[in-house]
């Protein structure tokens, strides 16, 4: 079904005058807010690949997760699409099988692909429509959740168990990958760091013995997983592909309460500064080769026009993006964002998935000889099937980000409140400034709403039945 969306373009739109497709490597965090970050002024904590990072690429002083929680922000990642599009409303929610992933765009271009960690955007059985491999990764080592040591992985739909720390465990299975893969290549590798319970070895413990006790095994993770990186990074150096190489890392939502928002308001869960702004680094020594740093707004929803376009990929009736391609950025040509963002925290609760316990269970019907289906097993939610979602009513939080300026929309029960805040002069969100901007109020309100709009025309149906 899908494949009827997808069209190989003719030519690569590369930056600058190579012709040569670069490689990609997108790595996300798991619950890590802001200010978890040594060179976003954590007291304690180490991260020293991470801050070298920040000083020889580029540093995204103003990158947004689509979504302040998990699931719904990796299928923008996905699909450069605002999550409740597809109906990814909250964690546990999936991506539509309709919807045209990163991986499936670039596939048309003679990208290899593969998935590492954690992918909480479906079933990790092979059969499911939502699963990696249903999903356009060649090759994938996926949990449907979070994991910390000793994981329980998923081998192309073979349930396996691992040793090792686990952001270390993925990041092994990714540089396999990497080395033996046919270029160009995608690789996506989704960390399950910091999430809780948390889950620190000795040599990360040590680090923070003088922590308050609820704290080390957090920081042992960050500091795990920065570990990882750093593996990742000399990986693809001795791989002789770092040059080439697109390797963009962000957290797929705000600081939850272990964390650290750098004191942006809100945490995780919330559609405030702290609960969508994430650390955000990218390096490519082929085309950035001065450190740079940049306060434009960016997010999540940009990293699949900003692969398709330097990828040299095209999706025939490409349905409705909320993203814009940050190609020009790269290349310090792009001043500022040429379209709002727009955010929407639907009032709906969350789906449990337990990776462990998925998986064993997915083993021992491997070893039975009975595996059940996908459909059956782990089923797509209802509420993510219905075509049914008013366009008069949105309730939740919502908020449009234009520059510096941001409009809340907050629906409880029918009752609407809105906010403005001035994040160049206030980026705490404490001044609200609706009583003074009638007139930008006014406009920024209509573009919200009708962006609303739009956003449930998708999550009815309306994009698929227009192809």
């Amino acid at each position: 079904m899908k494949t009827c969306f997808l069209l190989l373009c003719a030519a690569c739109l590369a930056v600058a005058t190579t012709t040569a497709k670069p490689n990609f490597v997108l790595c996300m965090a798991d619950d890590q807010g802001w200010g978890d970050m040594a060179y976003n002024g954590h007291p304690v904590l180490k991260t020293p690949t991470f801050d070298q990072m920040s000083r020889e690429g580029l540093r995204f002083d103003r990158f947004y997760a689509a979504a302040p929680v998990c699931s719904p922000t990796r299928a923008s990642v996905m699909t450069g699409r605002t999550p409740n599009r597809m109906g990814c409303f909250k964690w546990g929610y999936t991506l539509r099988p309709q919807e045209v992933t990163v991986a499936e765009a670039l596939k048309t271009a003679g990208y290899t692909t593969g998935h590492f960690g954690k992918w909480h955007l479906g079933s990790m059985r092979a059969d499911s429509p939502v699963s990696p491999g249903q999903s356009g990764f060649d090759r994938w080592f996926s949990s449907p959740n979070f994991f910390d040591v000793d994981p329980w992985m998923s081998r192309n739909g073979k349930a396996v168990k691992t040793t090792g720390e686990g952001s270390e465990v993925i990041v092994d299975a990714a540089l396999e990958f990497i080395r033996n893969a046919k270029q160009p290549f995608l690789a996506v590798v989704w960390f399950g760091s910091p999430h809780m319970p948390h889950v620190g070895i000795e040599r990360d413990l040590a680090l923070y013995k003088d922590q308050p006790k609820k704290q080390q095994a957090f920081l042992a993770e960050i500091t795990a997983m920065d570990r990882a990186m750093g593996k990742l990074r000399a990986g693809l150096r001795s791989a002789g592909v770092a040059d080439d190489t697109v390797l963009w890392y962000c957290s797929d939502n705000g600081a939850i309460p272990q964390g650290s928002t750098g004191g942006l308001r809100g945490k995780k869960g919330t559609i405030y500064e702290g609960g969508l702004r994430v650390p955000g680094l990218l390096e490519w020594p082929a085309k950035i080769r001065k450190p740079r740093a940049t306060s434009l707004p960016s997010c999540t929803v940009d990293i699949y026009p900003t692969l398709l376009e330097l990828g040299g990929a095209k999706v025939k009736r490409q349905p409705p993006l909320d993203g814009t391609s940050l190609a020009s950025l790269l290349t310090g040509e792009m001043k500022s964002r040429p379209r709002p963002l727009g955010f929407w925290d639907y009032t709906i609760g969350g789906i449990a998935s337990k990776s462990s316990a998925l998986l064993e269970e997915l083993a021992r019907e491997q070893a039975a000889g009975k595996v059940r289906p996908a459909a059956k097993a782990e089923p797509i939610a209802a509420a993510q099937l219905r075509s049914d979602y008013s366009d008069k009513e949105f309730p939740g939080h919502a908020a449009w980000l234009d520059g510096d300026w941001k409009l809340h929309r907050i629906e409880k029960k029918g009752d609407v409140k809105w906010e403005l805040y001035n994040l160049g002069a206030d980026r705490t969100e404490s001044r609200d400034l609706v009583a003074t901007e009638a007139d930008r109020v006014t406009r920024m309100k209509g573009e919200l709403e009708t962006w609303l709009r739009s956003v449930v025309a998708s999550l009815n149906g309306g994009d698929y039945r227009a192809k």
